[in-house]
């Protein structure tokens, strides 16, 4: 069947007017940060979740806070703390001794955009509720299914140099996110910028631009860019790499990695490719789309033996040498 990519191109170009609008509202209270606000429009526009590291003081509640304003989304944040309680996120039953019965009061789960605030100081129990609210978009409260709002996204935290009352993530949860997104300090000038717009504590408002019926159709957009076999057999290259390096010649990253991405890489890489290449308003992907997004959905997934941490090895670095091992079409 013969695709149409002028029509294709046509409509990405339609749609993807929201990705500008709501750029540049952002930007009116975030300055710099452009990766981090187009890895969360990534994720928006796949239905996927994100998790972001970076060192306090980086804008990364703010940018979530900013996001969820600029399309009329309800948003919470949930500061997770070693003694938060699964009840405390997804809700309990309230006993009323008036009318002798139960009845569901809902958590703060029940919104379009979680922020899970410093995600890695909750204990277990917290993260398997969190867990089937990611995956399964619902929540079990005394034994009724509740279904969670659309869009529903969670955008998780974690502060990379505390490791003091936190717990590591498990690998299952890691996986569900669809993109970890490593952010950076800003530049000379950007951190110019921040002083002469905060020095003052001046407050900026922001508006919605984008209605949540804007962003499903962008959605459905995103999910008709056209992805040709040969990057399709290239992705799959890609991941297969990760758990079997030998087979592509890279004999020398056989010791440095423990388990190579899951099943469910192949899938996001996908996914995230389409969605960057909708963000440059295009309705193909290119091998370049394919690279832009391989580190933030390979980078919590790729896990890397004691060697590789004995030679100052990164999944970023390991990810690279895999990329320059594989063959782009």
């Amino acid at each position: 069947m013969a695709v149409d990519i002028e029509a294709i191109n046509a409509r990405v170009k339609q749609e993807s007017r929201l990705v500008d609008a709501v750029r540049e509202e952002v930007g009116r209270v975030i300055v710099g940060q452009q990766y981090l606000i187009d890895r969360l429009l990534i994720a928006l526009l796949c239905d996927g979740h994100i998790l972001i590291e970076g060192v306090p003081g980086l804008a990364k509640t703010l940018s979530v806070h900013t996001l969820a304003q600029t399309i009329g989304a309800s948003f919470v944040r949930i500061q997770f703390t070693p003694d938060l309680l699964p009840a405390d996120v997804t809700g309990t039953q309230i006993y009323n001794p008036q009318a002798g019965e139960f009845h569901t009061r809902k958590g703060p789960l029940f919104a379009n955009i979680i922020l899970a605030d410093e995600v890695n100081r909750a204990p277990a129990k917290v993260q398997s509720a969190l867990l089937e609210a990611m995956q399964e978009r619902q929540v079990s409260i005394g034994g009724t299914t509740y279904p969670l709002p659309a869009p529903f996204m969670v955008l998780a935290t974690q502060n990379p140099i505390e490791s003091e009352g936190t717990y590591p993530l498990p690998e299952a949860q890691l996986d569900r996110f669809m993109l970890k997104a490593v952010v950076h300090y800003p530049t000379l000038q950007e951190e110019r910028v921040i002083l002469e717009r905060y020095e003052n504590s001046t407050k900026f408002e922001v508006s919605q631009v984008v209605s949540l019926d804007e962003l499903m159709a962008a959605r459905s957009a995103v999910q008709e860019v056209h992805l040709n076999d040969q990057l399709r057999g290239y992705i799959v290259h890609l991941i297969q790499a990760t758990r079997d390096p030998r087979a592509y010649r890279m004999e020398s990253l056989a010791p440095l990695i423990a388990f190579g991405a899951s099943p469910r890489a192949t899938i996001y890489l996908a996914q995230a490719a389409k969605a960057h290449a909708f963000i440059d308003g295009r309705g193909y992907v290119m091998p370049d789309d394919v690279k832009g997004v391989a580190k933030d959905v390979m980078r919590h997934r790729v896990i890397i033996t004691y060697e590789a941490e004995a030679e100052n090895l990164t999944p970023d670095e390991i990810i690279d040498r895999v990329l320059q091992g594989v063959a782009v079409p």
